[in-house]
């Protein structure tokens, strides 16, 4: 047997020996949600809500928290009719007392919290130029400091009872920037590197951290999103490629791999194939991702006069592209998820 030979035994060797190992410790961390506490942020509609019932379907005891008193209170009703055992907080997650204290009567009612995700979010689409500071502040307030201070009250109660399960919702934005995402990514790359950071940290205590980075899927948030510079352009491409059945998931799918490498502890998730695909070529091909970027910027509406800093939410960038037959999937996620005002 040549040397190169024996290097490349040794090397498939060490690596089915790792998958072994890595399998059996994730066997080790498995699971079962019956009966488990849960609070999920942004629980209202949309992913946050489709986790709820993921999450209670399989045993779990819910707490939604959100802003939004009537959603909350619709999102009980839909849940409660599913079988899902619920509580209900209204709660501004950009207010650290409101998180903590909402953290706090969780563990005081049920003596205990055994699973945290950190779902609520915001999406500012458009130009830079249009961005001002209070966007990239508003982004950071809800994507990093919100998870921050929810980990932070949750940590010690997970800690004294043994073990808990994390799962910070970050995006594929939170590993690549999109043009005209930049609040958003900005923010979700911040996530990204304090769930990464906190997982080697809290490993040894039995809390597991899992990182989600979600590609496009259904669920049919483009409508609450807030969008700026030629809105109804903005608007358009953003529900159209969210709704593109080869780009995107639908929401039940992504809840449910979602829930599954909580079960599992996983350290990160990537959700849809493109999505995983652009994380592997941004690491091996930076600079073709980079002009792969630039050349999707081409193609996305220019900036326009001052009038385009002022944000419209997607129910007031409708136009004849959106809704329409080519939103149709998200359309329907939204009705389906709670995203349609009533």
């Amino acid at each position: 047997m040549t040397s190169k030979q024996q290097t490349a035994l040794a090397a498939g060797a060490l690596t089915i020996g790792a998958a072994f190992i890595a399998r059996s410790l994730r066997a080790a961390r498995t699971i079962d949600f019956r009966g488990r506490t849960v609070l999920i942020t942004g629980g209202s509609r949309g992913l946050g809500l489709l986790l709820a019932r993921e999450l209670g379907r399989q045993g779990a005891r819910v707490t939604i928290a959100a802003r939004n008193r009537a959603e909350l209170e619709r999102a009980r009703d839909d849940l409660v009719s599913r079988g899902v055992e619920v509580e209900i907080a209204t709660c501004d997650v950009r207010r650290r007392e409101e998180i903590e204290q909402l953290v706090h009567q969780i563990v005081t009612r049920a003596s205990s919290l055994d699973v945290l995700i950190n779902n609520a979010g915001v999406i500012q689409v458009g130009p830079f130029d249009h961005m001002d500071v209070p966007d990239f502040e508003e982004a950071m307030a809800v994507h990093f400091w919100a998870p921050l201070h929810a980990m932070r009250a949750a940590i010690p109660t997970m800690r004294r009872q043994g073990g808990g399960r994390i799962v910070n919702i970050s995006s594929i934005g939170g590993k690549i920037g999109v043009p005209h995402l930049a609040p958003y990514c900005a923010s979700k790359f911040a996530l990204a590197g304090l769930s990464e950071s906190l997982r080697a940290e809290l490993a040894r205590d039995g809390v597991y951290v899992t990182t989600v980075c979600p590609g496009m899927m259904r669920t049919g948030s483009p409508f609450n999103a807030w969008f700026k510079g030629r809105h109804r352009a903005e608007f358009a491409w953003f529900a159209i490629s969210g709704s593109t059945p080869l780009l995107s998931i639908a929401g039940e799918r992504a809840a449910s791999q979602i829930v599954e490498a909580c079960r599992e502890g996983a350290a990160e998730l990537v959700i849809t194939w493109p999505a995983r695909l652009a994380v592997v070529a941004n690491a091996l091909l930076p600079e073709a991702t980079a002009l792969a970027m630039r050349a999707a910027n081409e193609l996305l509406p220019r900036a326009i006069d001052e009038s385009g800093d002022e944000a419209h939410s997607g129910w007031q960038s409708q136009s004849r592209w959106a809704p329409s037959p080519l939103t149709r999937l998200s359309d329907r996620a939204a009705a389906a998820n709670n995203e349609v005002p009533k």
